[in-house]
């Protein structure tokens, strides 16, 4: 089984790669994503780190002046009618020496500090002149990452409370979560934006597994109203009508301090000032995500500082974070144990994006209730983190044996495990690599 998953996931990366960075998929994502770019690398770092790098780099040469590393870059030779939302809709201005219309406005969860560290940490074990090459493209990226944290930790602190806050649901990488319905449902839906633009998405994928049109309505509707104020962040709890504190958002942003620190060391700067903000982050998602009388981890909807009903897949993934109250840790476990979301050993199967028992459980409709692989793995992590060793090696086993059984889809059926949206998923596919050659604990579990 090993050998096979792993040559079929080395195929999909290889075919998945369009001259200097990867596309999630080749018909549905024509373009590069952010954080795919960051599972993707962890995954090229065991069969083509040059890649691994030459896809970061692609990344944050598209980097913002402000910081902000755009959630998807455009490809040039990528027609406008072959993607929606296009280079048009967004209308970004010339940035940086770049041109026109070359990114999006919206960010999406940092994880590129964490997918740089695991590149480098594998490259230095293979000898002197792959350890110089990595310690080169390290000391190219610190100061791009820095920049990075510091626009999602001081221009995206909306509240005041020191977490980082969303703009719409796409820079969540969780889009139709039911996490932002509460939110959602007080921005207009204005389905005659459907009228003026197309959706194209739904001529390459099945309806029932997409984003309602009202979801992508609003979604549409938040994206104009970002770009027309110019994408700026002043003001957003007063002048935007989503502003939304995500735990596993911010549990990203604190794990990319947290590399940080170690790639700090790795290349001459101060660690001590990542520790400190990983902190600093920690305790706030702790102390205002924190649901004490569910025992549950919520996103906060900013303008009215109420957490939201869901109980969905982002409440588990502040257990990437070493610092975590214990009996904070332990909730997330009991809840991902409980017939909500079920662990393999229950179910055979990883964790759902959303509350099994929940009565608009939709097992078809993106992060409505499919198992994606990407937050299971960040899940893994986190047990790992914790010292949940067999929890972390059921999990593992589980989500390399689904991938083996029905592909490299981009998610999958959360009650047969069979394969939904696009059949070869590069991150899927970089994923099952890690999962099968890395079963090493997060070296940040064990920073002072």
């Amino acid at each position: 089984m090993s050998a096979d998953l792993w040559n079929s996931a080395a195929s999909v990366l290889d075919t998945n790669w369009v001259e200097d960075h990867m596309v999630p998929s080749r018909r549905l994502y024509p373009h590069q994503w952010s954080w795919d770019a960051a599972f993707i690398a962890l995954g090229l770092a065991y069969v083509n780190p040059t890649r691994a790098w030459r896809d970061l780099r692609s990344l944050f040469e598209a980097q913002w002046p402000d910081g902000r590393v755009p959630h998807i870059v455009f490809d040039p030779l990528t027609a406008e009618e072959d993607y929606f939302p296009g280079p048009g809709f967004w209308d970004v201005p010339a940035y940086g020496g770049r041109p026109a219309r070359g990114s999006t406005g919206l960010v999406q969860p940092p994880l590129h500090a964490v997918a740089a560290w695991e590149v480098y940490r594998r490259a230095a074990s293979h000898g002197a002149a792959c350890a110089h090459e990595a310690g080169q493209q390290l000391k190219w990226l610190y100061p791009r990452l820095v920049a990075q944290q510091e626009y999602l930790t001081r221009r995206r602190d909306a509240g005041g409370d020191g977490l980082a806050s969303i703009v719409h649901p796409w820079e969540s990488g969780l889009d139709n979560s039911p996490s932002w319905d509460a939110a959602m449902a007080r921005v207009p839906g204005d389905l005659g934006l459907l009228e003026r633009f197309r959706r194209r998405d739904l001529e390459v994928a099945d309806a029932a597994h997409r984003p309602t049109d009202l979801d992508y309505a609003r979604y549409l509707g938040l994206v104009l109203g970002y770009r027309d104020g110019g994408y700026a962040d002043a003001e957003l709890a007063q002048r935007h009508a989503f502003v939304v504190e995500c735990p596993s958002f911010n549990a990203i942003v604190a794990a990319a301090e947290l590399a940080l620190v170690h790639i700090a060391a790795a290349v001459g700067a101060d660690p001590m000032a990542h520790r400190r903000r990983a902190r600093r982050i920690t305790e706030a998602i702790s102390r205002n995500l924190y649901d004490d009388s569910t025992a549950t981890f919520r996103s906060r909807d900013v303008r009215t500082g109420v957490l939201s009903p869901a109980r969905c897949v982002n409440g588990l993934v502040p257990l990437l974070l070493p610092d975590l109250p214990r009996d904070q840790v332990e909730a997330i476990m009991a809840e991902a144990a409980s017939p909500r979301f079920g662990l393999p050993r229950t179910t055979g199967l990883p964790v759902p994006s959303y509350d099994r028992t929940a009565p608009d459980f939709d097992t078809l409709r993106y992060w409505r209730g499919p198992i994606w692989i990407n937050v299971n793995w960040l899940l893994r992590r986190g047990m790992l983190v914790h010292g949940y060793h067999d929890e972390a090696e059921d999990l593992r086993t589980a989500m390399v044996r689904l991938v083996h059984r029905s592909g490299h889809f981009e998610y999958f059926h959360p009650d047969t495990g069979a394969g939904i949206g696009a059949p070869t998923f590069s991150w899927t596919a970089a994923l099952s690599l890690d999962l099968l050659a890395d079963r090493s604990v997060p070296a940040y579990a064990r920073a002072a």
